[in-house]
């Protein structure tokens, strides 16, 4: 893995504030692979660079104040850093028409999926600061929740691969289909339950009252009955 022959080096030198600095540039949307960053940390753990258990709380950190920040700016700036060029080459419109298509439609357990999902976690977050209607505290514990499931998995698989890379990179790559098999399976579920809840119930209730037949078939008498 290419990113993961940049990073050691550089994390073997610089530790917990590399893991941490580099994780703050995944929150702002660089295209750098926050689970390889993750599970890199947690090699240098397993190397003795570093102490597993503190890996796990700088790479919540990390994470969470990178994703907290554009949650802030979302809500602080949204429009204005949108429309701006440099952040629309890192967030393009198509992103993050996406993302607010996503949590219009599941609201904020999208903040929790999000945490997954690489490609969307940045526009989500800032969407979800940006519409000024998810409370901060609502967006820590969702992001939190999924950070606290998914930041020492790999910090973890990483510190017992670290002496058996072959092992631990088809791992990695096993876990990441698992993981978007899983998440689209879920996407899938929650898109038929909000079909039926907010697409199905309205048309019934519109052809009871607008169609002509069910009208015309009551008697004269039923519908002239004051009872």
């Amino acid at each position: 893995m290419a990113v993961f022959d940049a990073l050691l080096p550089i994390f073997t030198q610089y530790g917990y504030l590399a893991v941490f600095l580099m994780l703050l540039i995944c929150g702002f949307g660089i295209p750098i692979p926050e689970d390889v960053t993750l599970v890199t940390g947690g090699v240098i753990a397993g190397m003795g660079f570093a102490d597993v258990n503190t890996m796990v709380f700088v790479g919540l950190a990390g994470v969470l104040v990178g994703d907290g920040i554009m949650f802030g700016l979302g809500r602080r700036h949204g429009p204005r850093i949108a429309n701006s060029r440099f952040f629309s080459k890192i967030l393009t419109p198509e992103r993050f028409e996406q993302a607010q298509d996503k949590f219009q439609k599941y609201g904020k357990w999208v903040m929790f999926v999000a945490r997954f999902l690489p490609g969307l976690r940045t526009p989500v977050f800032f969407a979800a600061g940006m519409t000024k209607r998810v409370p901060f505290y609502i967006w820590l514990l969702m992001d939190g929740f999924a950070a606290i499931i998914s930041v020492p998995a790999w910090v973890y698989l990483g510190y017992y691969g670290a002496l058996k890379r072959d092992w631990l990179f088809a791992v990695v790559h096993r876990s990441q289909d698992v993981l978007l098999t899983l998440i689209a399976i879920g996407a899938m579920a929650g898109l038929i339950h909000w079909y039926r809840k907010y697409k199905m119930k309205p048309a019934t209730l519109d052809s009871d009252h607008t169609n002509p037949d069910s009208r015309a078939s009551q008697k004269p008498s039923d519908r002239n009955d004051p009872s």
